[in-house]
C-alpha cells in the first residue's frame, strides 16, 4: 500500500534540516520510497513529502519515525494517510 507522509518543519529549523541531510537522503535510498521532496515557502525548505510503500498503517508510521530528521526533531508535525496514486 502507498502512504503519504507530510511533514512540516519547526519555525526556525533550516539549519537542522541541512545538518541531517545527507542522513535523510541516505534513509530515504534505502527504504521503499516512490516520490519525495521537500515542501517550499519563499524558496526555503520548511517540510516534506514523502510517498512510501508499507504493507499498513502502522509500519508507514514506523518507517516515518525512523526518519533521521524525525530523530533531529526537525518536523512540528507529521501526518501519514493512505494513498492512491491516480496518475503518474
Amino acid at each position: 500500500m502507498l502512504y503519504a507522509v507530510i511533514c512540516r518543519d519547526k519555525p526556525g529549523h533550516l539549519q537542522t534540516r541541512l545538518d541531517t541531510r545527507d542522513s535523510h537522503v541516505a534513509y530515504l535510498k534505502s527504504t521503499p520510497v516512490v516520490l519525495a521532496g521537500p515542501f517550499l515557502e519563499n524558496g526555503e525548505m520548511c517540510g516534506s513529502l514523502v510517498v512510501v510503500e508499507q504493507p499498513d498503517l502502522e509500519a508507514a508510521q514506523e518507517w516515518a519515525a525512523g526518519d533521521p530528521y524525525a530523530h533531529a526533531g526537525l518536523f512540528e508535525s507529521v501526518s501519514v494517510t493512505e494513498w492512491k496514486r491516480v496518475i503518474g
